[in-house]
């Protein structure tokens, strides 16, 4: 007997008929002999359906009556859930995150969690009952309802499986597992076997929506196994795990990943001096504007152009400080490029092995694609390039790292 949490999302209890699927898919675990806790979303569409609601009331919804508002989608779900498993036969107990006692801040509608109190569930799986738990939501110190904004019932369940030290954290969503790369952009791209959460967290990251990276965080920190699974298909899925430094053959490269949300701005003619990067991203900073990669040139000229990518969304604001911080440094004019995107090779395997940007780089030469900006890690190497080149750059990349090949030591799945 092991002890599982499972969590279902929005797609996975979008409707009556997804439930009973749920609850059949969640007693058969529990008739194994398992015990097992669902960490529950609400039913997809609801949440947006109650964040209207707020806006048709009040333009800025209070922070705390939005919390109050939203977290009821998934308490609808672990009731209509916990009745389906006893129409089966099977005991089962729902929870509100404030009867768990999940604990958080009080950041309204982005709340961290701060500790759960899990001898209540340990009683209640002693009893043999299944426990349905609401994701995305927990209490502050004062009892307040708080909410964990966006990937908050991925994030409630590894917490819970940290918490009761889970054998497994299991996440059903729409797809089967993590793939090499997008498989609408590859033919060829291959489910993962496993992946290490180094990898996973670069993966989400750049693009992949699987998992959300506060989720992935928190299951590296607390080595929480992980496992990608589909909700209505069987299949083992991918398991998301600490790196297995016992494997012969770590593959170099886990997957290509990419991210269309790239936007480029660079100040040209900057005095270069000390201080003058402060001079130009203190004020994006102070916008709240988050900055990915950075290149800075200098010229014959003792002058710089400062580049600099940020997210699409976040351009039109960039820029407009950006103008203002030109003219108090004396720079000469400030370009912006929306037309760009970014494509990273993702392994583990990196730390062993050479010429992983070289072959990166001479795979996107062979098909004419120019390399706009270079960022690196231990395990990632990331080229900004224009957008209208992206998914040729994924296909040839997937296919010069053999990434539709499958592994000599991975077992058939």
């Amino acid at each position: 007997m092991s002890l599982i949490v499972q969590k279902f999302g929005g797609t996975s209890v979008g409707s009556v008929e997804r439930i009973e699927q749920v609850a059949e898919k969640v007693a058969k675990f529990r008739r194994q002999g398992h015990d097992v806790v669902v960490v529950v979303s609400a039913m997809s569409g609801e949440t947006n359906r109650l964040i209207e609601l707020a806006h048709q009331v009040q333009e800025r919804p209070v922070p705390r009556e939005m919390d109050v508002l939203i977290s009821t989608g998934e308490q609808v779900t672990t009731a209509l859930l916990s009745m389906a498993l006893d129409k089966r036969g099977v005991k089962a107990r729902s929870y509100t995150g404030g009867q768990v006692r999940i604990l958080t801040d009080d950041a309204h509608t982005k709340a961290r969690i701060r500790e759960i109190d899990d001898q209540r569930l340990h009683a209640s799986l002693a009893e043999g009952y299944v426990l349905v738990v609401a994701g995305f939501q927990g209490v502050d110190e004062h009892g307040n309802i708080t909410t964990l904004g966006r990937g908050g019932s991925d994030t409630t369940a590894v917490a819970l499986a940290a918490a009761l030290k889970a054998d497994e954290c299991q996440i059903y969503t729409d797809v089967d597992g993590v793939y090499t790369t997008d498989p609408r952009v590859v033919d060829g791209a291959r489910r993962l076997d496993r992946i290490t959460f180094e990898e996973m967290l670069e993966m989400a990251s750049m693009g992949s929506k699987v998992l959300q990276i506060r989720a992935v965080e928190f299951a590296g920190k607390y080595q929480v196994p992980l496992r990608v699974l589909h909700s209505f298909q069987d299949g083992p899925g991918t398991l998301i795990t600490l790196e297995d430094t016992q494997q012969m053959e770590t593959p170099t490269i886990a997957g290509i990943a990419f991210n269309r949300d790239e936007a480029k701005l660079t100040v040209e003619g900057v005095p270069d001096m000390p201080g003058i990067a402060y001079h130009i991203l203190g004020p994006i900073g102070d916008a709240n504007i988050e900055v990915d990669v950075i290149v800075q040139n200098i010229s014959h000229d003792k002058t710089t152009d400062f580049t600099f990518t940020v997210g699409r969304n976040d351009l039109p604001r960039a820029r407009e400080v950006l103008q203002q911080v030109a003219q108090e440094i004396n720079a000469r004019e400030v370009t912006a490029d929306s037309r760009i995107a970014k494509v990273s090779v993702v392994g583990v395997g990196m730390r062993s092995h050479a010429g992983v940007a070289s072959q990166m780089f001479q795979a996107l030469a062979e098909v004419g694609i120019n390399i706009q900006m270079i960022t690196t890690s231990e395990i990632k190497i990331s080229v900004i390039i224009e957008e209208k080149f992206l998914e040729l750059a994924v296909r040839a990349l997937h296919s010069s790292f053999g990434l539709d090949r499958e592994p000599m030591d991975e077992s058939a799945a």
